[in-house]
Parts: structure tokens; C-alpha cells; sequence
């Protein structure tokens, strides 16, 4: 009975870090920086190891924490649409549709007022009931070519 106990096990696990990275999610969407770095304090273990093209020269949790802040401040009506979420043993994977408005500074881009909707995707392993790796695919030509900082 013992070989049942395990997957049993990594079952409720997976779906456990599953429901926290909807948790996670719906903070995102609150679009409030001080209530998704409270979050990120709380899901994300502090030794993070972050994998994704930011727009920034820090590593690890800091750059975890320095995306929202400045997404939100160049897109303000940001929304991230979970298109697919598929998890297994100790990681979840997010397939993602982002949708904003370019109304501040971004990656040296003066607001152009336009909208960008573009795609990325998440592997996010977890260790401990936290986000403990992150590997991210972010369509930043997409996005770029969006928002007329590139030629089509």
C-alpha cells in the first residue's frame, strides 16, 4: 500500500503549486506593484533562481521584483490571460496572453498610446510550497515591433 502513499503525494503537490501560481496570477492582475511584491515575498523563495529576458542588469529575486513595477509603470491597464496551465511533478508551466497600453516609459520606448497584446511563456519550478526557479520566453520582438520600435 506503501508505492500508493508517493504519487498520491506528488499528486497533491503538483496540485497545490498549481493553485498557488493562480494565486500568484490573480495578484499580477491586481496591477497593484506594493500588493504583488507583498505577494512575491510570500510565494517566492528568496534564493530564486530567475531565467528571463528583464529589462534590467539584477539577477535573481531583485529582478523578479523589478518586472512588475515596470511593466505596470509603461503598461498601467497590464492583464496577463493564462491560455494554458499544465502541471507536473514539482513544476507548473503557463502559456500566456499579455494585453497593455504603452503609457509610460519602457526599455528606453517614450509612450506611443499604443496597445500591444503579445505571448510568453512560464516554467516555474517549486520547492517547498515557493517559487524556487523561474524560466520565462517573453515575446519581446513582438512586443517591440507593437509598439513601432522596430520595422515589421
Amino acid at each position: 500500500m506503501s508505492h500508493n502513499a508517493a504519487p498520491q503525494q506528488s499528486a497533491q503537490t503538483t496540485e497545490r503549486n498549481k493553485e498557488l501560481f493562480r494565486r500568484f496570477h490573480d495578484v499580477v492582475n491586481s496591477r497593484d506593484a506594493e500588493v504583488i511584491d507583498k505577494a512575491i515575498q510570500e510565494y517566492v523563495d528568496p534564493e530564486l533562481v530567475f531565467h528571463a529576458p528583464v529589462p534590467s542588469e539584477l539577477s535573481g529575486l531583485e529582478a523578479f521584483r523589478r518586472v512588475w513595477p515596470t511593466l505596470l509603470q509603461a503598461f498601467p491597464d497590464l492583464q496577463v490571460h493564462i491560455q494554458d496551465l499544465i502541471a507536473e511533478g514539482d513544476k507548473v508551466v503557463a502559456r500566456n496572453k499579455v494585453t497593455g497600453t504603452h503609457l509610460g516609459d519602457y526599455r528606453g520606448l517614450a509612450p506611443t498610446g499604443r496597445s500591444v497584446t503579445y505571448d510568453e511563456m512560464f516554467v516555474l519550478r517549486f520547492a517547498e510550497g515557493r517559487i524556487a526557479e523561474v524560466w520565462g520566453v517573453v515575446d519581446v520582438l513582438g512586443q517591440l515591433r507593437q509598439l513601432g520600435a522596430l520595422p515589421v
